[in-house]
């Protein structure tokens, strides 16, 4: 088997998460912030210390600003729907995921204005137009910091420079760029961020996270599942409605422990090597059309791929029951930017080195994609 599927799920995990997991479930099952007895504490100390290793990859001071969510998806709906009011506008792209893109036209149906700017062929946005789509009641930018289809990696810091000149907020979603290259938001500009655990950071699935700038107080997503008025709580129990999922955020925290041990730089190095040696093998075939930015410096580990002649679908089922590779194919759960690319409705073909995949994994699915090409 070889899995080639990381942008969606990272597999495998280091040995640590497994471990956290586990110890987690055995030996410290109380239910955080809700007792005080030993075992609630021990977990409440799980909760703390993964807030805090997540506080350092991406170089805040103050974890208490560092919401945990069960996805990126989530993140990205507290955050747009908590900071937006009725008459706000919002900017965002044109090829964005389905997590932003539904719920900002939720949003448009209750008052809330959009400008979708359009990004060059390559799928890099201007900064410049950036600003110019900022009016006067623009309350966010909202983008991907990597498109999961075009994986260019946006110009964040000069969108950042831009969005604090014209004194508005700037939200990323890094789904596909959290752990898997160094973010640090204050350098960057960034005020919110929404991430996912398990892809890039190594956590398991069903985790993730919000980072929200201090001086940005989003209204709560979800009530109830507190002692205590809702009104005298803070964040981030705010919007920590309910029980936790505390052995998935302790893996969460142990995957992130072993990215600041290996240092990010060390992975993104790994991967981009990867990433050229896909570009490069891909850009040779005959009938094989690439999407995004041609250079392995410029993208997130992803390439969208498509063969002349074959259905996506074709292309990742024989690649899974021929070769026993697995990537994944259609639309990636982000149709504008498969509009975007003129690969709709069928989408592409997507392979997604990680930091466990090596050349000769690479090289074996070049093979079975020259096969499926030739014929």
């Amino acid at each position: 088997m070889i899995y080639l599927d990381n942008a969606a799920t990272s597999f495998p995990k280091p040995e640590s998460v497994y471990r956290r997991i586990d110890e987690v479930l055995r030996t410290k099952g109380g239910n955080p912030g809700r007792s005080s007895h030993a075992l609630a504490i021990e977990a409440s100390r799980v909760v703390f210390s993964a807030r805090e290793a997540v506080s350092r990859l991406i170089n805040i001071p103050d974890s208490s600003r560092i919401v945990f969510t069960k996805n990126a998806t989530e993140a990205i709906n507290i955050g747009l729907k908590g900071i937006l009011k009725p008459g706000d506008h919002v900017v965002t792209s044109t090829f964005e995921h389905n997590a932003v893109a539904k719920c900002i036209s939720r949003l448009e149906k209750s008052g809330i204005e959009c400008t979708k700017v359009a990004p060059d062929e390559d799928g890099f946005l201007s900064p410049a137009d950036i600003g110019s789509a900022i009016k006067k009641n623009t309350k966010l930018v909202c983008v991907s910091h990597a498109s999961n289809v075009f994986g260019a990696i946006q110009p964040v810091a000069e969108i950042g420079r831009v969005c604090k000149s014209k004194g508005v907020s700037l939200m990323i979603d890094a789904a596909q760029t959290i752990g898997a290259m160094p973010i640090d938001v204050r350098a960057l500009g960034v005020s919110v961020l929404a991430a996912t655990g398990h892809k890039g950071l190594f956590g398991p699935q069903g985790t993730g996270f919000l980072y929200i700038e201090e001086g940005i107080e989003p209204e709560q997503f979800v009530d109830g599942g507190s002692g205590i008025m809702e009104n005298e709580l803070e964040l981030p129990e705010r919007l920590e409605a309910g029980t936790m999922n505390t052995p998935g955020i302790g893996g969460l925290g142990a995957g992130v422990e072993f990215l600041l041990s290996e240092n990010v730089s060390k992975i993104r190095a790994h991967e981009e090597r990867l990433l050229a040696f896909v570009l490069k093998g891909l850009s040779a075939m005959n009938g094989v059309t690439i999407t995004g930015p041609m250079e392995a410096a410029k993208r997130a580990s992803l390439v969208a791929f498509n063969i002349e002649g074959k259905k996506p679908i074709e292309v990742g089922l024989r690649l899974d029951d021929e070769s026993g590779i697995m990537t994944r194919c259609g639309t990636h759960c982000a149709p504008d930017a498969h509009r975007q690319a003129l690969t709709w409705p069928e989408g592409s073909a997507r392979v997604s080195p990680g930091y466990f995949n090596t050349e000769e994994e690479i090289e074996a699915f070049l093979k079975a994609i020259r096969k499926i090409a030739a014929k």
